[in-house]
């Protein structure tokens, strides 16, 4: 009986014990919650959101904590779509020279210390003041001075609006699904074909019943795409694609890289050659392998042929200098002396004229051909091809003035040929004169040259080496010829846009060099254009105009000896104003053609 009174009473004792903890803990919470609300003033903050004094002392009475009460916590909406929250700063209220709280700031317009001394000022120290940049629109404020009647200044503040460029923003959109954009789908193995057919390119699309055009839309679509292998036809009938080298990776040249349609190409690549082995053997260095291509006009098997004419053939000699060949000619590559290969492909340019409809309509070609010898290896050449959509307009022409010459433009020139006067329709291929070189030397080449411009003098020269003069005749004539440059011109147009057609309007270069043949060697020492030109029209509005060109070449006067002499030779241009001065008057001396009555002078008459 007594073990079993003892343990009864353990047991209520801890009990007790229970209850009394469970009621000191109660009471230390509330305290602890009272000391919290006692010290927000009646207000629990919580993460931006507040909870007033009734809700509070609810969750006491029920005894509970306000800590774990979040789900009874109200929130505030999100944000509408398409609308911004507003700015958190008011820029009115934000002063950056406001250095002293309660003390005027000199000259800081916005410190609101400074009211009674703001008529003193003379000037803003922050005259802007910008809100959050983070924002597409952001608030500006801004501060200026006027000075009043009185010499007292006067504050202008006011309070606007402006975009912030230095942020990408959408203003608007069009899409159905706003600013809610899908996201890329995933590829699996059951989806894979079809988002290939979608994205894929139709160059790497495999074949399947489904996803393949129909005979009748191939049948519409003959004309070639963009990126297309342009199909080639041979006089045998077979058909190939059209090549055109390029540089692989250790820029050696590559011939079996097929052209694509409306893909121009400008390429540069070397050629590692054995003169003797492949000067008339290798296909890659005879003009015939370019010039010899038809094209067809479009994918069909029963396209029309196109042939690649033959645009120009130029030369370069050795010593830099150029001379253009009929295009009737067909050189091949000939070997002299097994050190030096003649006629070998330098460069090749492709032009292609296509129509809307995806059909090339015409190509051309043009072709440069040069020595190449021993010492100049590995050889290296030029590839170019340019497509050209055909147009029923006129070539765009560039024109020097309308209709005076302007200063700095390039003279227009033409050249007479069987069917009239012809000219380039590039401005810089004119009456040109050598380029200002050091130590460059005439017989060296290559040579530069500069267009001469409308009304800017120039001068220029080369150095000529006597070390061989016994052939003084081609020494002259080659002289001459670089002096002149290329493509020398017949004659000038008079206005910067004169017609083709209007023989008058185009001044003749003249000359009066004669070359004679003497005992003493004579060459061109000197080369002048002297460009005479007028003012034509009214005062108000006059045009410059070209009425005379004289080429004046001067020559030795003694005789030129030998040896390491070394001569310098001289080309240079001047423009002569010869207008008359300008005399304002009458065209004709006015008359007066009145009638008196008959009883004008009565009674004295």
């Amino acid at each position: 009986m007594a073990p079993s009174l003892a343990i009864i009473s353990l047991v209520c004792l801890c009990i007790v014990l229970a209850v009394q903890n469970t009621s000191s803990s109660n009471e230390t919470f509330l305290s602890d919650e009272e000391d919290l609300y006692n010290a927000t003033d009646g207000n629990l903050n919580l993460t931006g959101f507040e909870i007033s004094s009734e809700v509070l002392s609810a969750n006491t009475s029920n005894g509970t904590s306000a800590t774990s009460g979040e789900s009874n916590l109200p929130s505030h909406p999100l944000p509408l779509s398409g609308q911004l929250p507003s700015p958190v700063i008011d820029v009115g209220k934000l002063c950056p020279c406001d250095k002293h709280p309660d003390v005027c700031d000199i000259n800081c317009c916005c410190d609101r210390a400074c009211r009674e001394d703001l008529p003193l000022f003379s000037w803003c120290s922050v005259g802007t003041v910008r809100g959050s940049g983070q924002l597409c629109t952001k608030e500006v404020a801004l501060y200026s001075l006027r000075t009043r009647i009185d010499g007292y200044s006067e504050l202008q503040s006011s309070i606007g609006t402006e975009n912030n460029q230095d942020i990408f923003c959408i203003q608007s959109q069009t899409r159905v699904d706003t600013l809610s954009h899908q996201s890329p789908v995933v590829p699996t193995d059951r989806n894979f074909d079809s988002i290939f057919h979608r994205f894929s390119d139709y160059l790497f699309s495999h074949q399947q019943s489904g996803s393949l055009e129909s005979t009748a839309q191939l049948e519409e679509t003959f004309g070639y795409k963009f990126g297309d292998v342009i199909v080639t036809v041979e006089k045998t009938g077979l058909r190939g694609k059209f090549h055109l080298p390029v540089s692989s990776v250790s820029a050696d040249c590559v011939d079996s890289s097929p052209a694509g349609f409306l893909v121009e190409q400008i390429s540069r690549c070397t050629r590692p050659l054995s003169l003797e082995q492949d000067c008339n053997s290798l296909p890659a260095l005879s003009m015939d392998t370019y010039t010899s291509i038809q094209l067809s006009a479009d994918k069909s098997e029963d396209s029309p042929v196109v042939e690649v004419k033959v645009d120009s053939v130029i030369i370069q000699y050795a010593d830099g200098d150029q001379n253009e060949l009929g295009t009737e000619d067909i050189l091949s590559p000939v070997l002299i002396d097994t050190t030096v290969c003649a006629n070998v492909v330098l460069k090749v340019v492709f032009l292609v004229v296509y129509s809307p409809a995806g059909e090339i309509v015409s190509a051309s070609v043009s072709v440069k051909l040069g020595f190449v010898s021993a010492d100049q290896l590995p050889l290296q050449q030029d590839f170019e091809v340019t497509f050209v959509q055909d147009s029923n307009e006129n070539v765009e022409v560039n024109y020097s003035g309308n209709p005076g010459y302007q200063v700095g433009l390039p003279l227009v020139s033409a050249r007479s040929t069987a069917d009239g006067l012809t000219r380039s329709i590039n401005p810089e291929d004119t009456l040109s004169i050598l380029l200002p070189g050091e130590e460059q030397d005439c017989l060296q080449g290559p040579h530069q040259y500069f267009p001469v411009r409308f009304d800017l003098a120039f001068i220029s020269g080369c150095t000529l080496r006597l070390v061989d003069i016994a052939n003084c005749s081609m020494l002259s004539e080659r002289i001459l010829k670089v002096l002149r440059g290329p493509n020398y011109p017949q004659y000038i147009s008079s206005f910067g846009n004169s017609p083709m057609d209007n023989p008058l309007d185009w001044v003749p270069i003249r000359s009066s060099y004669i070359p004679v043949e003497n005992e003493e060697c004579s060459i061109p020492l000197s080369l002048h254009f002297e460009i005479e030109w007028t003012k034509y029209g009214s005062l108000m509005n006059p045009q410059a105009q070209i009425v005379s060109v004289k080429e004046i070449i001067y020559t030795n006067t003694s005789s030129l000896g030998g040896g390491d002499n070394v001569l310098s030779i001289q080309s240079s241009v001047s423009f002569v104003p010869v207008s008359a001065p300008a005399t304002a008057g009458y065209r004709a001396i006015p008359t007066i053609d009145a009638k008196l009555p008959v009883d004008f002078f009565f009674p004295f008459v």
